[in-house]
């Protein structure tokens, strides 16, 4: 590709066939920033009818009748209709796409294990659902929190869906990553590309910019060239991607949303659509066949490529001591809450 801004693929499907749409945790924040871009089309192509389903718990129904109003008074061309529901037969049919936003928040005085556990009830519940109502092609995002391992407790509950079509939200953390650089250099985020987040969503993850490239001046320099701050960029940069989900909500009282959105419309367009050549995102996938010593077993984010609605991995960049250590130290993490969810799966 050309140096320069990027350029991303156009999605035009040619589609008259509406596509169903799941979001879970419909009635909350990040779905009321979310939903507006995919009915507008801003996901899926503009030329793709939606018919978008709302699922969330029965105490949330009124609210979600609220939400579907303004779905209506928006008055959008491609959207056919909108189903709200609190019940998963209906929620999880004939899906093309499930984005998984709902899960149970972390209350003040509650031990991870116990967080990992309600999580796991509920993601065992979706997984059997998309296993037994949704189409086996069915993308599936996983953006409820712990994103990873509630992802992969939802694709080892639906056992004839292939483990490919599962993955959870680190766009967000590539985001930051991307506008963190950029802002340091004075470019605009479209500017940067090929930055990469290891691991975990979690404050364990590795934002790595060995690899990414920042447009200046008609040229693409290395990022560690373009910065000329090692020290910002092995350190504070690092530390500040890691722990902006906190800042956000310090300062807002609230958790990421927009920005939240913004990254699950991003994730979801590049599977549907693609990446542009020679570029590539994050996402947490199936670690399976990687080739950086990840663990199997787990869902870990990596630098991918996708065409066609799939992706594969990025292989052969190089990976110096430093990024070793804490790749290792982030998988670390991700294998022990692995066991201690699959312990609560088989109960």
């Amino acid at each position: 590709m050309r140096s320069g801004r990027t350029v991303r693929p156009s999605c035009h499907t040619k589609m008259s066939e509406p596509i169903r749409v799941l979001v879970t945790g419909a009635a909350g924040q990040i779905a009321y920033s979310l939903l507006f871009g995919i009915a507008k089309g801003d996901v899926f192509g503009k030329d793709q009818p939606i018919v978008l389903v709302l699922l969330d718990i029965a105490p949330m129904l009124p609210v979600l009748e609220g939400v579907v109003m303004e779905l209506q008074d928006c008055a959008l061309p491609l959207l056919k209709e909108v189903i709200p529901t609190d019940k998963e037969e209906v929620g999880f049919k004939d899906l093309d796409a499930a984005i998984l936003v709902g899960s149970m928040p972390r209350r003040d005085g509650m031990e991870r294990k116990d967080l990992l556990k309600a999580n796991v009830a509920i993601f065992k519940s979706q997984g059997a659902a998309l296993e037994k109502y949704a189409k086996k092609t069915v993308k599936v995002l996983v953006v409820g929190n712990p994103a990873n391992t509630n992802c992969l407790i939802a694709a080892k509950s639906a056992p004839s869906i292939p483990k490919e079509n599962f993955s959870c939200l680190t766009r967000l953390d590539h985001n930051r990553a991307l506008s963190q650089v950029a802002m340091r250099c004075g470019v605009p985020a479209t500017h940067v590309k090929n930055v990469i987040i290891w691991g975990n969503h979690s404050s364990t993850q590795y934002p790595d910019v060995h690899h990414c490239k920042v447009n200046m001046s008609g040229s693409d320099l290395a990022c560690f060239e373009a910065v000329k701050d090692d020290n910002w960029l092995k350190g504070e940069f690092i530390s500040t991607v890691q722990q902006r989900g906190a800042a956000v909500i310090k300062a807002r009282k609230l958790s990421s949303a927009m920005s939240a959105a913004k990254a699950i419309c991003d994730h979801m367009r590049d599977i549907w659509c693609g990446t542009p050549e020679g570029e590539f995102i994050s996402m947490g996938i199936y670690s399976k066949g990687n080739s950086y010593g990840v663990p199997d077993d787990l869902i870990y984010s990596f630098p991918v490529q996708i065409k066609n609605k799939s992706w594969k991995f990025v292989d052969g960049l190089a990976i110096n001591d430093f990024s070793r250590g804490k790749m290792d130290a982030t998988a670390t993490e991700l294998v022990d809450e692995r066991d201690t969810a699959v312990a609560f799966l088989s109960e």
